[in-house]
């Protein structure tokens, strides 16, 4: 390995950007390498590499090309759900031919569609003995990290563990079509932002001082609806904008979900996570709310709480962008200026930290292990909606489970009526 870490980026769209620009902050690694589906997405990305200053990257024909490359040290998988197998199974092939070799491989979120997937993201990355990272942003964000350190070590060594933590995140729906397909994406809101708040969750009810198997999820009862997005006016802008690939009308998926996930440590403690999450937020943008309750003690958190708000009249009139936050939904108003959203939200502190525990062979304490458990909470939650009961975690049948979300058989007026039960 050279100087600085070799890494290599799967997919070139809005995650990926949003990686660059957090790269400012990352110094033990370049970013040399992209490959995409779409050439011309790849060499944006490389351009913004190059105006970020953060790498000068080849763009590869296939993934394997990159892999054999021996510049290439570490990859970053960026692209959609529905292609992490098959890219993962590349990257694995690539390896195990003898053309290429990689220190680690680290995986947006969430790992997979469904845990069978999960398994098999982790089984490759055994397979072949890499270090495998799971890029899980918001454990990162300063918020949380900065805050969990002084709430355990000032209220919780005195007055005793957190027994409550609300974590949501709230926006106005995704960029691209596939994220709103169950079958492309594995789900709908839940699987795709609910990963978040139920990894965010278990970080702040656990202790910092034992290991991350020391909470063990117990239970699990969710719903699911989609509240906004299946009605006529909203299902036909989804349809025409994404030229006909998003169909709400036959195959909806939900566009809120909630769970609540009681969890238990070694000692015995029972504490409890409920996490909210929703692609129909009607707000400033993106919303990333968080609370932890203890016996003497507590922290909230807002993303939308910024230390700069801008107002504009309604005489200044200007094109619909993200300059002011992420899913930004207006342009007039007093807005809330997200200063530094690669920084806030995580990035910046999650790809430094991968990039060294690749450099100095450790395998980050977030890697694959944990996205196959919060795919299983997921899985467990989707399985909870379906057939309105709290279930004990893990519930029978979860490997072989399969959202009807993702199967398209879902229906949108098939709302959790009552949650009476446990299994």
């Amino acid at each position: 390995m050279s100087d600085k870490l070799g890494v290599g980026f799967v997919g070139a769209g809005f995650i990926t950007n949003f990686h660059i620009r957090s790269w400012e902050g990352v110094r033990e690694a370049d970013i040399v390498g992209i490959v995409s589906r779409t050439e011309a997405h790849a060499q944006t990305a490389a351009d913004n590499c190059r105006k970020y200053r953060v790498g000068d990257p080849r763009v590869y024909k296939s993934i394997s090309e990159m892999v054999a490359d021996p510049e290439i040290d570490a990859i970053w998988i960026c692209a959609p759900n529905y292609l992490r197998i098959q890219m993962m199974e590349e990257i694995v092939e690539t390896i195990k031919s003898g053309k290429g070799k990689l220190v680690g491989v680290a995986c947006e979120k969430p790992l997979a569609r469904n845990v069978a997937e999960a398994k098999k993201m982790l089984e490759l990355a055994k397979e072949v003995g890499i270090l495998h990272g799971y890029l899980e942003n918001q454990v990162f964000a300063p918020a949380i990290t900065r805050g969990m350190e002084i709430l355990w070590r000032r209220g919780a060594a005195l007055s005793g563990a957190p027994y409550l933590a609300r974590c949501a995140e709230e926006h106005s729906g995704p960029h691209e079509p596939w994220f709103w397909r169950g079958d492309q994406q594995g789900g709908g809101v839940l699987n795709d932002m609910m990963c978040h708040s139920i990894e965010v969750a278990r970080l702040m009810l656990t202790d910092p001082k034992e290991p991350k198997s020391s909470l063990t999820p117990k239970a699990v009862c969710a719903e699911i609806g989609c509240l906004k997005w299946s009605r006529s006016e909203y299902a036909d802008r989804l349809k025409q904008r994404s030229s006909g690939q998003v169909d709400y009308y036959n195959h909806p998926a939900e566009d809120y979900a909630r769970a609540t996930v009681t969890f238990e440590d070694n000692k015995g403690r029972q504490c409890v996570a409920e996490v909210t999450t929703s692609w129909s937020f009607v707000g400033a943008g993106l919303r990333l709310t968080f609370e932890v309750m203890g016996p003497e003690y507590s922290l909230q958190s807002s993303s939308l709480n910024t230390e700069t708000n801008i107002f504009l009249s309604r005489n200044v009139t200007g094109k619909e962008g993200e300059d002011l936050v992420e899913k930004q939904n207006a342009e007039q108003g007093l807005m809330p200026l997200v200063s530094n959203e690669e920084v806030i939200y995580g990035y910046t502190a999650q790809n430094r930290y991968m990039a060294n525990c690749f450099v100095d062979g450790r395998l980050p304490k977030e890697n694959f292990e944990d996205g196959l458990l919060v795919m299983q909470m997921l899985m467990s939650a989707y399985m909870s909606a379906e057939q309105s009961r709290k279930l004990s975690f893990p519930p029978a049948g979860l490997d072989e489970f399969v959202p009807k979300v993702a199967k398209g058989t879902w229906k949108a007026s098939e709302l959790t009526k009552g949650l009476p039960s446990e299994a």
